[in-house]
């Protein structure tokens, strides 16, 4: 499946970080494919209301937890601007879908950066 939301599917996902050497682009790579999946999931699934919609961005988030790890064997880390930027890859989903009014720090409560 394919993210038909044209919004999302033209956006520059972590951008910032791309910018910068210290992220490995591989790296990134992943942390977008897991902003587009969680995007899919919303198109697939079409929460009803906040709470579906943050259940589905907290297991986008774990899957965040685990790349954090991949990004410190090589060298990296989720830095302050690197956590804000996948924060905002968050709230610019869910204010693609209609949740404009979502709370940033509850779509990623179970993070570990």
């Amino acid at each position: 499946m394919s993210v038909s939301n044209e919004q999302v599917a033209t956006h520059k996902f972590l951008r910032v970080l791309y910018a910068d050497a210290s992220f490995p682009d591989h790296l990134l790579d992943k942390g977008k494919e897991i902003l587009l999946r969680l995007s899919e999931r919303i198109e697939a699934e079409r929460p009803a209301d906040l709470a579906a919609l943050y259940v589905l961005t907290h297991r986008a988030t774990v899957e965040f937890n685990a790349l954090e790890a991949e990004f410190e064997a090589a060298g990296s880390g989720f830095e302050t601007v690197a956590r804000e930027e996948i924060a905002e890859g968050f709230w610019f989903v869910a204010s693609a879908y209609g949740f404009a009014e979502a709370d940033v720090e509850k779509l990623i409560a179970p993070r570990d950066w």
